[in-house]
């Protein structure tokens, strides 16, 4: 079902599908952690994977933009990022992949997701974007801190914001000082590299 504006709010069909509706229900977030958090009024959201019970409510949450941080392999397993596209369109959804190590983490992995979601906000005033990874507590806030960072947010202001509106959100030292260095070294909301 297309609800106008060329997204769908009904699960794709077909085997990728039922990979991520059987692998999200056996690796799946832990229940008691927050599905999905808005940080204030930046139309930018932290959750955790989508599983099939959450991923057909997030065009009703008004998510109309995805970035999933999870590993590669992780996708490949449970789907989630086949099943993002085919509900979002392929242009609506970026894959930034990395695992949660806790080290830093190369702008390589992440900065062209921190600029889509940038660009996307500043380009479309109705755009919601939905950041994840597993848990929606360290990679996913990395992401989002970066943006933030984008959108001309002070290193505090842009912490603050997300440790105010996300419970699970943790701002690993070394994630933000690899947001932090690239700030420092001239990062922008435009790259002529960026390949999403």
């Amino acid at each position: 079902m297309s609800r106008g504006d060329g997204l769908t709010t009904a699960v794709p069909g077909g085997w990728r599908a039922r990979i991520h509706r059987y692998s999200t229900r056996l690796r799946g977030p832990g229940r008691a952690t927050t599905w999905l958090s808005w940080i204030g009024d930046e139309r930018i959201a932290i959750g955790t994977m989508p599983t099939a019970v959450t991923i057909v409510k997030l065009a009703a949450e008004g998510v109309t933009h995805v970035v999933n941080c999870r590993a590669s392999a992780e996708t490949l397993l449970s789907q989630d990022l086949a099943v993002e596209r085919a509900l979002f369109g392929r242009t609506r959804v970026v894959h930034a992949p990395m695992w949660d190590t806790g080290r830093r983490q190369h702008p390589r992995r992440w900065s062209a997701a921190a600029r889509f979601v940038a660009r996307a906000l500043d380009e479309d005033a109705t755009a919601r974007v939905l950041i994840h990874c597993q848990a929606g507590s360290h990679r996913s806030v990395l992401v989002a801190y970066a943006a933030l960072r984008l959108r001309d947010h002070s290193a505090d202001s842009a912490a603050r914001l997300i440790l105010r509106h996300r419970v699970e959100a943790d701002l690993l030292p070394a994630y933000r000082a690899s947001v932090d260095d690239w700030i420092k070294d001239g990062a922008s909301r435009r790259d002529k590299t960026t390949r999403l």
